[in-house]
């Protein structure tokens, strides 16, 4: 999958250190597939006590500072590994017949895709396809 992306992604991909980032996602959040909430009035004060706001926090979409050269080769191998026979496909499908969005399922396959990379890099391992075992809770 990798070999479909542009050279300036493979380039930005091969200065990238893994060990920068301890876990999934620090990787997310660094190629751009982190969410980012905001939220406002997260105390308010109830008989001179502060106590914490009912309100859920507001969810804003995916971070925008990030490396736009790996958000696009994740993108672009979710995209191709969603639309290619093999076990990337079968976990997109799965994900599709639960009900989940187009767009939804693919983030989520971009971002099994980043893990598997970096689970991959850091341990020198080879690409096993009971990495796409959906997690039970």
């Amino acid at each position: 999958m990798i070999s479909s992306a542009s050279p300036g992604s493979k380039a930005s991909l091969a200065v990238f250190d893994p060990f920068l980032l301890r876990t999934k996602r620090q990787l997310w959040t660094y190629s751009g597939f982190g969410i980012e909430t905001h939220s406002s009035a997260d105390h308010r004060s109830v008989d001179g006590q502060l106590q914490r706001a009912k309100k859920q926090s507001s969810i804003r979409g995916l971070n925008r500072n990030c490396n736009h050269d790996l958000k696009n080769l994740f993108k672009g191998a979710a995209i191709v590994a969603s639309s290619k026979p093999g076990p990337f496909q079968e976990f997109y499908t799965t994900l599709l017949t639960k009900g989940i969005r187009p767009e939804m399922a693919r983030l989520t396959l971009a971002r099994k895709i980043a893990t598997i990379v970096l689970i991959v890099w850091k341990r020198g391992a080879c690409f096993d396809a009971q990495h796409l075992k959906p997690q039970t809770a």
